[in-house]
């Protein structure tokens, strides 16, 4: 399973977009990634794990600023 979130707007789009993958932890995956624009420049963090491994990420190099945003799980299936 695989999802994705996307946010434009007035608002910051890190907390929504974040608000959003947590939602669909349920779904199960193995890596999750989010990239946002603050009209200059184009952030990009993505991570093994969970949601809460990538906002240690996103916290520790301080990419959390954008009106524009997109996130995404990932789940890779090997049969």
């Amino acid at each position: 399973m695989c999802g994705i979130v996307g946010y434009i707007g007035s608002k910051q789009a890190y907390q929504i977009v974040i608000k959003g993958l947590k939602r669909l932890e349920y779904r199960g995956y193995d890596s999750a990634g989010i990239a946002l624009y603050d009209g200059n420049n184009l952030n990009i963090t993505k991570t093994k794990g969970k949601v809460a491994d990538l906002e240690e990420v996103v916290f520790k190099d301080d990419n959390t600023q954008g009106t524009i945003g997109i996130g995404h799980t990932r789940w890779a299936w090997c049969a």
